[in-house]
This record gives C-alpha cells, structure tokens and sequence, in this order.
C-alpha cells in the first residue's frame, strides 16, 4: 500500500504560525525602542502636550457643580486647581486629580450658584494650560422620580408617537389615489428619508463633537453608519424574493424611530441644562416636522390591510424612541450612546431607501414608464421640500 505524500500545508502548518508572528514580535521591539529612546529625538520633544475634556457638567444641589472630567491627551494630567467665574475655588475629586491617560474623575465644587444666569468653571492643570467649561442657565439638573419620568414621557409622546399617528390617519385616502399617485407618494418618502438619512448625521457630527479626540468622532459615525448599512443588507440578502409590504414598513418605522430617538436626546438635554423655552420650542417644531413620517409609514402597505394592531405597533416603533431619547436626556445624557445610536439609524434609513427605491423602481416598469420620471422626481423634490420647511421650526 503506498502511502500519499504530506501536503505542503500539513508539513508547514505549525512552522507557518510562527512565520506569521514574526513580524509582531519584531514590530514589539521596534516599539520598545522608540518608547525607551524617544526615537533618538527626546532633546527635541518640547514640552508635555496636556488635553483634558468637560464631558458633562451638572448640578445635583443649589450650591453644587459636577464636572465630569476626561484626559484625552497623550499622557498622565494633574489638575491641582479650578476657577469658577474667574475666582478660585474648593473642590473635591474622586477618585484623583491626576488622571491618566484616558482616565476618568468627577470634581464636585462647592459654589453658591444663582439660579437661571451663566457661570464659567476652568480646569488649570499642573503646567498652566487651562481647560474651560460654560453653565449656560444655571437650574438643578433633574433627579429621576416617577413625576419627571411621566412627563418626560408626555413629551416624548407629543414629539414621537402623536405626530406619527397624524400622519398615518392619511391611510384611508391613499388607498383610494390611483397607481401613479402612490408611485408619487413612495417618492415622496423616499425623499423624506433621504432629508432624515442627512439630518441624522449631522445630528450625530454634533453629538460626535462633544467627544474626547480618541472617539474619532466623526469617522466613528461614517464606519459605524456603513457596517450598520452594510449588515442589514445582507440580512436582506438571505431573504428569498422581494422584501414584503409590511415588512418594507416595520423597516421604515425602524429607521424613523432611530431618527427620533435623536430628537429625544436633544430635547431631554436642554431641559436638563435648564434651557426650558429653547426644550418647548423642539417640542413645538418636532412635533410638526414628523407628521410626514406616518405618511411614510403607510406608504408601502396601501393595498395590504394590514390590520389596526399592526399600525398600533407600527407607530409605537417609530414614535416611542423618543421617549427613551428624552428620558437619557434628561437624566443620563452620553454623547457616545448618542452618536452610536444615531450612526446606526442612518444605516437603516439608507437600507430603507434603497428598499423603497426598489419599490418605485418595479411600479414604474409595471406601468411602463423609468424609474426617473416627471410624477417620481415630483414626489421626490416634495418629500425632501416639505421636510425642509417644517425644519425651519427646530433650527436656530
């Protein structure tokens, strides 16, 4: 019996492995020098560079500021002394004032703040530089009870779930509009999503602005919106056929909910940053600028009947987010929970697009017509039109 000669993968297999660390053990040393000489330059590095960033400030008590503070520069950062409009002032630090690279402290400052004017706090660290924080409308910032969570839940039902539900109650008309006039509504969501894929991500460069530099905020928003896209599509893809009516909506309403889950942040934010009229004033202007949405909702479902328990859910998908958005707002605001929330909504808005333009796209040659005509681009501009008017309302 002759025997088959090994493979060249079983021969090298084990050996392979350590050809392949190779290279990490030598990049290891390579490291180790660079860190141990400075690279041949140290007589060159100038002075330490220190950054620290204000991540949050509140105040949990009349005469009680609360920093939360986070060294996002290169090295170890102590921060012996702070200034509260322009005078210094006692503090207390947990768990120190010398904060390591990437590390994290909470200065409470005893200081009689007066209520609803601005006050200036500044961080000056052991080697001078100063780092600034601003209390714009000095109020105690909200404690969770069972008050505050049920109105804050009001609002996020007004902002929400109301003005979503306005808009679905266009159902019963749409199903009476003739083919080519729904080919224009689709259009006309699809350019309501593109205007919420849009504002959504600037929203998210907002949130994503406020984070320490090694966030990489902004290229954070553009990989975790295109993993988010890019995995949805592919879900997609496993799915035999074309995507369902009804299911084409629960994705819409998804998207929507993301959206708003934003709305809710921004809002819940102000008031607990004592901004009362400028959190009455989003209230006022979201709910109008998302009475389309339900509209968007209903769209791909006109000739289904798909039964008032699904519009129930439907609804509570695409409007309940804001609730949550304004109850972490309002008491537990993360700018990183924020912009990673909002980055994956602006995946699944633009899976949601692509969705609906597939839709048009097939009505279009059912009725013989491109997917580039006169009634589609209409419906198009109009989505996007009406959008941008009602957001004059929330823009300032």
């Amino acid at each position: 019996m002759t025997r088959e000669p090994e493979s060249k993968e079983n021969r090298w297999g084990g050996f392979g492995w350590v050809l392949a660390l190779i290279p990490l053990l030598l990049l290891g040393l390579v490291l180790a020098y660079l860190v141990a000489t400075g690279g041949g330059l140290r007589e060159l590095a100038g002075p330490p560079l220190e950054r620290v960033k204000i991540e949050r400030i509140t105040l949990p008590a009349p005469g009680v500021i609360r920093l939360e503070v986070v060294n996002d520069g290169p090295q170890e950062v102590t921060i012996p002394q702070v200034l509260v409009d322009d005078a210094y002032w006692a503090y207390t630090v947990t768990p120190s004032n010398t904060l390591p690279r990437l590390g994290r402290a909470t200065f409470t400052i005893p200081y009689p703040w007066v209520a609803e004017e601005t006050h200036r706090v500044v961080l000056i660290t052991s080697l001078g530089a100063t780092f600034e924080g601003e209390i714009a409308a000095a109020v105690v910032s909200p404690r969770p009870d069972a008050s505050l969570f049920g109105r804050f839940a009001l609002v996020g039902l007004y902002v929400g779930i109301v003005p979503v539900l306005l808009g679905m109650l266009w159902y019963p008309w749409m199903r009476r509009l003739s083919r080519p006039a729904m080919n224009f509504i689709l259009s006309l969501t699809v350019g309501l999503l593109v205007f919420l894929a849009v504002g959504t991500y600037l929203d998210a460069n907002e949130f994503a602005a406020q984070l320490p530099a090694f966030w990489q905020g902004v290229p954070a928003v553009i990989f975790v919106a295109l993993i988010a896209l890019g995995a949805l599509l592919a879900l997609g893809a496993r799915q035999r056929g074309e995507v369902g009516a009804l299911e084409l909506s629960y994705r819409i309403a998804l998207g929507i909910g993301l959206h708003n889950l934003g709305e809710g942040l921004a809002i819940g934010a102000a008031f607990a940053l004592g901004e009362a009229a400028l959190g009455t004033f989003l209230v006022l202007g979201f709910t109008l600028h998302n009475i389309t949405e339900g509209v968007g909702i209903a769209a791909p479902v006109v000739r289904k009947s798909p039964g008032l328990g699904h519009f129930a859910l439907l609804c509570l998908v695409a409007g309940g987010p804001a609730i949550l958005g304004v109850w972490i707002g309002g008491f537990a605001f993360s700018p990183v929970l924020a912009t990673v929330f909002l980055a994956v909504g602006i995946g699944a808005i633009l899976q949601v697009v692509w969705e609906v333009g597939r839709l048009v796209a097939r009505d279009s040659a059912a009725l013989g017509q491109p997917l580039v005509n006169w009634v589609n681009l209409a419906g198009l501009t109009a989505g996007i039109a009406v959008m941008y008017l009602t957001a004059f309302l929330v823009k300032f």
